[in-house]
């Protein structure tokens, strides 16, 4: 049986210090150590065949389908050693170096670690992530038969991982998970606790930062068990998200085999209504039809400012009050507001994606692997939080202390307590630095100087402005026109962090006076603006849809299945019809009420102090029917499904093509030069559309190529646009023998 969850604080669990012991703290370096440091002792191990049967394990723990794919168990020797387990091997680095003289071993060429504290012998070993998966040996759809399975095939390097903690596992007395404190890493740290080490429960790490302090604070205060409402939670999410991608993939896939075509689809409980979101807005902007509208605008006698008249004029028939304003009178009046601004909250995952989009045009998942990279480097706090809290228990006055040497901005500190945000995390404070430094790459410091201002402006005063509202109200038809200005008195915090808000400074005017001269302006209404990679998040999470770990993901998903393209979100023909036809026949998976239920079940599994594995139950059992409903409504529908998914594939590849049409082949004057790409060599190249007739061919830089508007200024030939990770976007003409070409090589 699974133990069952104990009783725990429901406060957040940080670390509980008061002044005099932060004090003490700060008088005593901690010293880590460095990986080149390390001793390094190389345990080759002895060649052996290995076999490749599995013996299959059921489980009576959760579901009677769900079943335990496992090598078989060996005899355990001598308990010698607490085995610490951590999710990535930079942060058993890091956990090794913080609480003793480590000594690095490496075996199958994964490391681990092994030193003494306390008279007791501990070994920390890694794994990469998820070791084990979700997969089944059914055919066809619907189906729930669900087994954890190593995850040899996909990730065959993890079998080295699994091999060493296996070994490692036979000899511990005492296991302690050290993995991402949520949901994801208490999945990871289960599994690898039941099916490796054939425990039912471990002890828990819980911690923020890698820093030193924090680790051994950690390590010292351990939870006595493994956090179960956590592990459940993921666990049920795993499920859940497996058992509707599986089968409604499979759904897609066979309603295009029955007509006669093949192509790799997908649809999941959080890709569903995110699409049909960017489809909705789609098709508004392509309904839009726009509509005319006029402003009126002033301008005074002796002074510059412009007015406008205070609405907009939907009717022409209405403009005819407005001719003939010059030379009239009326009186302006100036009204002075002061306004105080507070600095922006500490950040939480979805507004350094939002910040990072919108100042460096870096997209979300770029964002969150940046940011993963900089708290396994022990630089800032853990990123995948909800929180805008920045609590005492992080000693925030001790990291601006050591900003200090590298920020200027600290200068501009004025609070004791920093401004913070109503949202929280009970497993994480907001995203935070933690005050140690190293050299980073060029996106990588983006990201931290974000973080860092970011921190520091929330200890820094409001900043002052003064709203400027000019009135003028003309004397015969009471005609009110008016401008607004904005004067910054005291920038606050906006000299720390990247300021939203432009100054406009415009003179006060009071009294009589006349207008100068008038002019009328003819307008059209602007359709609805497309989604941005960040602007999707941020609606994603209104909705409660996804959670901040997997929004990112599932939008990056939808561009690789080519329902969507661009930055500015555009829903592709397949995009449009996939969601078209699920409306058609099967409403319910793109219905956001039913994910967003399932968000909530799920949210409650994880607040949960007991019941857990009903809850869990009630979950799964609700998703079977409705994806059992699902496949009845895909079955009966299959060819009239196949047959629009096709029609719309066709669509996308006919647009494709026109989109990499280059010009008119230049030798054989027939066909046309096209963008194509190479799969074998991952690389694009010109061809003509005349093949096999003719096999002209010209070669083009690695990376993304799109067709520009613009022709070389020298030979006339289309130019291309570049576009490689890390790299600045490159212009440039493909013809090899035009001028620009033998002038870059010379450069």
């Amino acid at each position: 049986m699974r133990k069952r969850p104990q009783k725990r604080n429901q406060q957040e669990e940080y670390i509980p210090l008061d002044k005099d012991d932060l004090k003490r703290a700060l008088e005593v370096p901690v010293k880590e150590i460095k990986e080149e440091d390390i001793i390094t002792v190389e345990k080759p191990g002895k060649k052996t065949k290995r076999r490749k049967t599995k013996i299959e394990l059921k489980t009576k723990t959760l579901r009677e389908d769900v079943k335990i794919h496992e090598d078989k168990d060996e005899s355990k020797g001598g308990k010698e050693y607490t085995l610490i387990i951590t999710e990535k091997p930079q942060a058993a680095l890091k956990i090794a170096s913080a609480l003793g003289n480590a000594r690095k071993y490496t075996e199958l060429n994964v490391p681990y670690y092994e030193l003494t504290k306390e008279n007791k012998k501990i070994i920390v070993a890694c794994a990469v992530g998820h070791l084990f998966t979700l997969t089944s040996k059914e055919k066809g759809y619907p189906i729930f038969s669900i087994s954890w399975e190593a995850d040899f095939k996909r990730n065959p390097w993890a079998k080295r991982y699994y091999s060493l903690l296996k070994k490692l596992a036979k000899n511990a007395q005492e296991f302690i998970i050290a993995t991402d404190y949520d949901i994801e890493g208490e999945v990871i740290g289960w599994n690898i606790v039941r099916f490796i080490a054939k425990e039912k429960d471990a002890k828990r790490m819980k911690f923020s930062t890698l820093t030193s302090q924090e680790l051994e604070y950690s390590y010292k205060n351990l939870q006595s068990t493994i956090n179960w409402g956590q592990a459940i939670a993921g666990e049920t999410r795993h499920f859940l998200d497996w058992m509707y991608g599986i089968n409604l993939s499979r759904a897609l896939m066979s309603s295009i085999q029955k007509a006669g075509r093949f192509k790799i689809m997908s649809i999941g409980r959080v890709q569903g209504p995110a699409l049909n979101l960017i489809v909705k807005k789609e098709i508004l902007i392509r309904n839009f039809k726009p509509e005319p509208y006029w402003q009126i605008f002033i301008k005074l006698q002796g002074h510059k400012p412009e007015l406008k008249y205070e609405k907009d004029i939907t009717k022409k028939q209405d403009l005819d009050k407005f001719k003939n304003l010059q030379g009239k009178k009326g009186i302006a009046t100036t009204e002075k507001i002061p306004r105080s601004i507070l600095p922006p909250f500490p950040f939480d995952l979805t507004s350094l994606q939002r910040e990072a989009y919108r100042l460096y045009g870096i997209n979300p998942a770029r964002t969150l692997q940046l940011a993963q990279n900089l708290y396994l480097a022990g630089l800032i706090s853990y990123p995948r939080t909800s929180s805008q809290k920045i609590p005492f228990s992080i000693n925030p006055k001790a990291i601006l202390k050591r900003l200090e040497s590298r920020f200027k901005e600290t200068q501009f500190i004025k609070r004791n307590k920093p401004v913070e945000g109503g949202k929280s995390d009970p497993a994480h404070p907001s995203i935070y630095p933690t005050g140690d430094f190293e050299n980073l790459k060029e996106e990588e410091e983006k990201i931290y100087n974000l973080i860092v201002k970011r921190f520091i402006s929330c200890f820094c005063d409001n900043a002052e402005v003064e709203d400027k509202k000019i009135s003028f109200v003309e004397e015969k038809d009471k005609l009110r026109f008016v401008a607004s200005g904005l004067e910054i008195k005291n920038k606050g915090w906006m000299n720390v962090y990247p300021m939203q808000i432009k100054e406009l400074l415009i003179e006060p005017i009071e009294g009589e006076k006349v207008i100068e001269k008038s002019t009328i302006e003819q307008k059209e209404t602007q359709p609805p603006r497309r989604y941005t990679p960040a602007s999707i998040i941020t609606e994603l999470e209104k909705r409660n849809l996804g959670t901040k770990a997997t929004r990112a993901n599932i939008i990056e998903t939808l561009y690789n299945r080519n329902y969507v393209k661009s930055q500015s979100i555009e829903a592709t023909p397949l995009g449009i019809k996939l969601i078209s036809t699920l409306d058609n026949y099967s409403p319910v998976i793109i219905d956001e009420k039913l994910t967003r239920h399932f968000e909530k079940e799920m949210d409650a599994i994880q607040e949960a102090k007991k019941n857990l594995l009903q809850l869990e139950e009630k979950t799964i059992k609700e998703a079977k029917e409705a994806i059992t409903k699902i496949a009845q409504d895909f079955k009966k529908n299959e060819d009239k499904i196949g047959k629009e998914l096709i029609e719309a594939t066709q669509e996308i590849y006919e647009q494709e093509k026109a989109d990499n049409t280059l010009q008119l082949c230049p030798v054989c004057k027939k066909g046309n030069l096209r963008i194509l790409f190479n799969r074998k060599f991952r690389r694009s190249f010109a061809a003509c559309s005349n093949y096999p007739e003719c096999k002209t061919t010209f070669s083009l830089p690695p990376g993304l190529i799109k067709k520009t508007e613009k022709a070389c200024e020298k030979c006339g030939w289309p130019k291309l646009l570049r576009i490689q990770k890390g790299k600045r976007p490159w212009e440039f003409c493909f013809n090899p023998n035009c001028e620009t070409r033998n002038k870059a090589k010379q450069d």
